[in-house]
């Protein structure tokens, strides 16, 4: 499953660029139920890449790196979380404004537009709304 909004976040350009993986250090990423059920599809069981931590269901790490990472690439990328594509674009909650995460170090290659606004906003929306149905 390829992302159709193109782009840089969406694509992860800078991030193949430069060989790039210190998002995937010791993540935290969240994930949706349609993050979890698309790599279910490819035959992994949740068990197995995820952790609950702090009422969500996060992207498990292995030796302080995410799952999925495998000789610095992403085994998954193709199909991975919703949270994934749209980084380094995130939400200061403390700013009220979306920012990019300073953990990244290829932060300024990336142009964030409208729609990839829109799009963390609207997964911000889901994670919230799944999190009180777990609840």
């Amino acid at each position: 499953m390829v992302d159709s909004a193109g782009g840089a976040l969406s694509n992860g350009s800078p991030c193949l660029r430069h060989g790039c993986v210190a998002c995937c250090i010791e993540t935290e990423m969240p994930l949706t139920e349609d993050d979890l059920k698309r790599i279910e599809k490819l035959g992994f069981e949740r068990s197995d890449f995820t952790i609950e931590a702090e009422g969500e269901t996060r992207l498990k790490n292995k030796a302080k790196k995410c799952f999925f990472l495998e000789d610095n690439r992403c085994k998954i990328h193709e199909s991975r979380p919703k949270g994934c594509r749209i980084y380094p674009l995130v939400y200061d909650v403390d700013s009220h404004r979306f920012v990019y995460d300073p953990v990244c170090p290829h932060s300024t290659e990336f142009k964030a537009t409208r729609e990839d606004k829109d799009r963390l906003k609207r997964l911000i929306r889901k994670l919230e709304r799944e999190a009180i149905k777990r609840a």
